[in-house]
């Protein structure tokens, strides 16, 4: 339990329930109507001095998700407000459940905060989503940028990236220092590649961990949220039986499968050239941004899907337009159709499209950031579209009979553009927390979400 030492997480809390009244409105009428499966496991964990500890939660839960990321250790301006929103909606979510909304006094934000400074333990539950088929230096604001590169993992999917050899970038130090990076942060990945046992996702989940832990005393929030990695981890757990290799299976399942999930994300069945699910290679390649593909068919049964793998250039960070990360890799080879109508992760590696593994979150509410500026908002038309056509039966059929999996759209809150948080002098989104001098410059930005409408984002 943390303690309100100073005024920072109360700012944060009035100005969240002034500006964000109708989002709690909304999840507290969902929580009403709400029945969840009570048959069901929802395993977590929470990262704790280097080690993985699994949580298990009961299908009764109302799980709200978050996320952070993978491409980069150190914890950003932008993930940090993520995390806070999840944690506000969670809690005032509960207590205005529990409660009821008759005007807000003193002694319901006293009371608010006082449940923000424990774990989550309601009703709602927030938690961390985190991608591990992502590359590690996705957006050139890794500071192991360099060496990631030279060890030949920069098309890698995080979950196989390997920190034996990686080290800081002082390069990119001197560079972003006070902008992207600070040398404390530094110093705190350096000690963490160290201790990791040479997994580099266990290494950033524990970077971020401690830096959460440090700034959940600064605000009096517990901001240790329990987390999930997805899909790759899931993947090489599961059996062929499982939900994410049923999910492969079915999309792969002929030309009118491939077709159904094509016209949710709006792509054309003319070229092919979208994969549902990205094949490694056996160099390691995983990389989404460096694949090329082709789906072929013979008749109306899926032949084969062609792959080739190459260097490609991924984003820049917000500071200099210039200084794009990259993904080297060369490779090209076919994998026969029953590999996929038949799948099996441990025969035929893959990372599937998030709108496919996502079904598989525990996700009865959502937190975006962003979207109409910063966000995707084709993803947010993509993940809806393909919950409704779930929801409706008419794609991925079975999955309640087999896997209890009750298929709807979740609540969609998005994190207003314009109140997105900024380094105070940089104005990039992207900025490491250990960048930003004073944290009542973030708090003085706001904390405002927006409902997004299912209606709206669903394709037709």
């Amino acid at each position: 339990m943390f303690s309100l030492s100073s005024d920072l997480g109360r700012r944060v809390v009035e100005g969240f329930l002034e500006s964000s009244r109708p989002c709690i409105e909304t999840i507290v009428g969902e929580l009403h109507r709400f029945e969840g499966e009570r048959g069901r496991r929802v395993n977590l964990f929470w990262m704790k001095d280097n080690k993985v500890n699994e949580i298990v939660f009961g299908g009764e839960r109302f799980f709200l998700r978050s996320s952070v990321e993978y491409s980069n250790p150190q914890l950003t301006v932008e993930e940090l407000q993520g995390i806070i929103a999840a944690r506000l909606l969670e809690v005032c979510g509960n207590y205005f459940d529990y409660h009821g909304f008759s005007g807000v006094d003193r002694e319901d934000v006293d009371e608010i905060c006082e449940m923000l400074s424990r774990p989550p333990f309601g009703k709602i539950v927030s938690f961390l989503l985190n991608t591990d088929d992502v590359e590690p230096d996705r957006y050139s604001m890794n500071p192991l940028k360099e060496s990631i590169v030279k060890s030949g993992q920069s098309a890698f999917p995080s979950a196989s990236v390997e920190t034996e050899g990686l080290e800081i970038d002082k390069r990119f130090v001197e560079k972003y220092e006070g902008a992207l990076i600070s040398r404390d942060e530094a110093e705190l990945i350096d000690r963490h590649i160290k201790t990791c046992d040479n997994s580099y996702m266990d290494m950033v989940d524990a970077v971020k961990q401690e830096q959460l832990e440090y700034l959940s005393k600064s605000f009096g929030i517990d901001l240790r949220l329990p987390l999930k990695r997805m899909p790759l981890a899931v993947l090489e757990k599961e059996g062929t039986d499982g939900l994410l290799h049923y999910i492969v299976k079915e999309s792969h399942k002929d030309y009118e499968s491939i077709e159904r999930v094509y016209n949710c994300m709006d792509r054309s069945m003319k070229k092919r050239t979208t994969l549902l699910t990205i094949p490694h290679s056996e160099k390691g390649y995983g990389s989404k941004r460096a694949v090329r593909g082709r789906i072929y068919f013979e008749d109306k049964k899926l032949q084969g899907v062609k792959v080739t793998y190459q260097t490609t250039p991924l984003y820049p960070n917000a500071i200099d337009p210039k200084d794009v990360s990259v993904a080297v890799a060369e490779d090209d080879f076919t994998v026969e159709g029953d590999r996929l109508t038949g799948y099996d992760y441990s025969e035929t590696p893959s990372s599937p499209q998030f709108i496919l593994y996502s079904l598989g979150s525990p996700e009865d509410a959502v937190i975006w950031h962003g979207i109409g500026a910063f966000g995707a908002s084709q993803l947010v038309r993509s993940y809806t579209t393909t919950r409704v056509a779930c929801a409706r039966d008419s794609m991925l059929r079975g999955l309640e009979e087999k896997y209890g999996i009750v298929v709807k759209v979740p609540l969609q809150f998005n994190i207003v553009p314009e109140n997105m948080w900024a380094h105070p002098k940089h104005n990039n989104i992207d900025a490491s927390i250990g960048s930003v001098e004073d944290l009542y410059d973030l708090a003085k930005m706001g904390m405002r979400l927006e409902c997004l409408s299912a209606h709206e984002y669903a394709r037709r």
